[in-house]
């Protein structure tokens, strides 16, 4: 199967302080090989230019640009990211998706254009600084094997920048060199399928990745220039017979008409394509579909045909310690969607360990 064709940006933004940095060198030749041929390094360190005359205008021209800044001090250091890890690292924020229930939709200030980091070397200096210490994974016995976990996926889908960008790659070399240690490790979730250039790096087996996976009829729907299903499975078992630890991120899971048999058909067919896979470390992440005021409102302005449910009135409100409502679904559809599925991993997937359900 051929990967999905990857995205590649119309244009490219340096910031002066960025273009001074070797890390940029690299993104350099990988967008001029990919064909990029608007790269402009910029006279200062302020991104400008990124609005169109309306919000779509503004959607369409982010989502066709990457720009190579310096993380600031203030993104350098990891902060903690219960359930999934001990600790949150930033390779980039933005992704060139299209996903019409977009996480990041409402977290992410101004257009939604990537940035990835150039000071790649300060960004990755957290894992050693870190190493040893965290409350999800380090020294517990369901993830202690894990070591030190650091998530590299919560501001962007990293492998659907990488072969512009070569960040997610060095940081798996690094780590499975044992540059911050032999007790750390590295999670990743992505939608895409273009893994060819990790099989061949020296993991160390200190990288997870994870496959974030849905039913065909959400995945089809919502899911714009992402890889489809079966080349997400097929990139799952490549990745899974080069020694990586892998995962399953079932996620955002929605109880639409026949769920249970489409969910049910891909759990199947991912039983099926890790079958006969030696050593196989396997662990799945399932989260409910939820949105906040905030989240809709941004996604209705990228999206105003969208077909996603968020219908608050069909919903439960749950409220933080701060004040903040986001609508999941009400107890008795999340009570009922959980047992189905711990049933059916078990069924079907029993090597797979259940991290969490939210």
């Amino acid at each position: 199967m051929a990967p999905t064709r990857v995205w590649t940006p119309s244009r490219v933004l340096i910031t002066r302080s960025a273009s001074e940095l070797p890390h940029t060198e690299e993104i350099i030749r990988r967008c001029e090989a990919a064909g990029v041929s608007d790269i402009e390094v910029l006279s200062g360190d302020r991104l400008t230019g990124l609005r169109g005359e309306t919000e779509r205008q503004t959607y369409a021209l982010a989502k066709k640009t990457l720009a190579v800044v310096v993380a600031p001090a203030s993104a350098l250091k990891p902060q903690p990211i219960p359930p999934s890890a001990d600790w949150r690292i930033d390779l980039a924020k933005g992704c060139p998706a299209h996903c019409q229930y977009c996480y990041l939709a409402g977290s992410l200030s101004g257009p939604p254009i990537t940035r990835v980091y150039a000071n790649i070397d300060d960004v990755l200096a957290g894992i050693g600084t870190h190493a040893g210490r965290g409350t999800i994974t380090t020294g517990t016995a369901e993830r202690g094997h894990e070591g030190t976990t650091f998530e590299l996926s919560c501001y962007t889908d990293p492998l659907g920048i990488e072969h512009v960008t070569g960040s997610l790659s060095e940081a798996i070399a690094r780590v499975g060199a044992g540059t911050y240690g032999d007790e750390v490790s590295l999670r990743f979730t992505t939608k895409f399928d273009d893994v060819t250039d990790l099989l061949t790096i020296d993991h160390g087996r200190r990288t997870r990745v994870r496959l974030s996976v849905n039913a065909d009829d959400i995945a089809n729907r919502f899911e714009g220039g992402t890889a489809r299903m079966p080349a997400r499975v097929e990139a799952l078992r490549r990745l899974a017979v080069a020694g990586y630890r892998v995962g399953l991120t079932i996620a955002p899971i929605m109880p639409i008409p026949g769920w249970r048999d489409q969910y049910g058909r891909l759990l199947a067919d991912v039983a099926e394509a890790l079958r006969d896979v030696p050593d196989l470390d396997l662990t799945a992440e399932i989260i409910t579909h939820r949105f906040t005021p905030s989240s809709k409102d941004v996604l209705l302005s990228w999206y105003p045909g969208t077909k996603l449910e968020m219908d608050e009135d069909s919903r439960t409100a749950k409220r933080n310690k701060f004040g903040g409502v986001k609508y999941v679904y009400p107890r008795e559809t999340m009570s009922e969607m959980r047992t189905w599925f711990v049933d059916e991993l078990e069924s079907l997937l029993p090597q797979a360990q259940l991290l969490y359900w939210t």
